[in-house]
């Protein structure tokens, strides 16, 4: 099983995230044209496919800004609102300055790759995004508000050429988020997370063992559903250190269509041959787990997370 020391190295190949922003727009916008990820051939030898909820499932996150993780375990409540906030400001920093949300909050997807049909595929190494007028255009005509209006074709490609330096992004840094956030940052950065696993008793690292356990299987593969809004959740998956774990194109955000929908994407992607595990602290999931008659493992405590490394380890799972 690969050994992942949470903290101190910033190339860690997975590490820890979380996925209920509090800065969730409502928006409804809708993808046209979206390109249905390719299942895999039939030759496949994909067995299972591991289906993560994020936040206080492999993070410990949205209960440290409510205060309900110190409370539950004894911990200080203001030092865990503190460092809830304290990461919360990291992921919305790290989504407004490299992720385009600025541009991209109310133009929601559910995955990277809806809007890539509208891509001409154009050289982006010196494409400015800056005076490109998308924002201007977006917010004027509320282009991605959910009446249904679309954007015309040259505001769709602005739309997707961001969405596709978003997925660039991601795969460049996924193994070292350091790298992007510079050394002031990545210090202040590599302190937090330290603070985190200090206060949550190292549920990260251990959400982390089993992670990395299903990504050494050739026939296995991690699957995240988050209610957090896909560009906030891709800035906690790599800040959280879990871009190893996840491929991007195996990250769904929820918070458009509901978990049960992005289950059923995720059954259209990869058929019905596999076996589907869903992991996950909610009753949201577990619903849609139940409709879709995939095991459900809950996550509730260290125990549970214990447990589910001990399961995998001896091939249970």
């Amino acid at each position: 099983t690969g050994e992942f020391d949470t903290v101190q190295s910033p190339s860690t190949p997975i590490k820890d995230l979380d996925e209920r922003s509090c800065r969730s727009s409502g928006s409804k916008s809708r993808g046209r044209g979206r390109k249905n990820n390719p299942s895999p051939p039939p030759d496949s030898d994909l067995e299972r496919v591991f289906v993560w909820d994020l936040d206080e499932t492999i993070i410990v996150f949205h209960s440290l800004l409510t205060g309900s993780y110190a409370q539950k375990y004894g911990k200080d409540p203001p030092m865990a609102v503190t460092l809830g906030l304290r990461m919360e400001e990291m992921i919305f920093n790290l989504a407004d300055t490299h992720l385009f949300f600025n541009d991209l909050e109310e133009c929601d997807q559910v995955h990277i790759d809806d809007v890539s049909s509208d891509d001409n595929g154009q050289d982006l190494s010196t494409y400015s995004f800056a005076t490109d007028g998308f924002h201007a255009a977006a917010s004027s005509a509320n282009l991605c508000l959910p009446t249904g209006v679309r954007g015309g074709v040259d505001w769709m490609r602005k739309l997707a050429f961001r969405y596709r330096r978003v997925k660039e992004l991601y795969n460049t840094y996924k193994n070292n988020i350091g790298g992007l956030l510079g050394p002031a940052k990545r210090d202040a950065w590599l302190q937090l997370r330290a603070e985190i696993e200090a206060l949550t008793d190292s549920w990260l690292t251990n959400a982390l063992k089993s992670l990395s356990i299903i990504s050494t299987r050739s026939n296995c593969v991690n699957v995240l559903v988050t209610t957090t809004q896909l560009i906030p959740a891709l800035a906690k998956v790599l800040l959280y250190s879990l871009g190893g774990a996840f491929p991007i194109e195996n990250i769904y955000s929820a918070t458009k269509i509901g978990k049960e929908s992005c289950f059923e994407r995720i059954m259209q992607r990869f058929g019905r041959k596999v076996v589907y595990v869903v992991i996950g602290d909610g009753v949201e999931e577990e619903q849609a787990a139940k409709k879709h008659n995939m095991p459900f493992w809950r996550i509730s405590s260290h125990s549970d997370l214990l447990a589910l490394h001990q399961a995998l380890e001896l091939e249970y799972l």
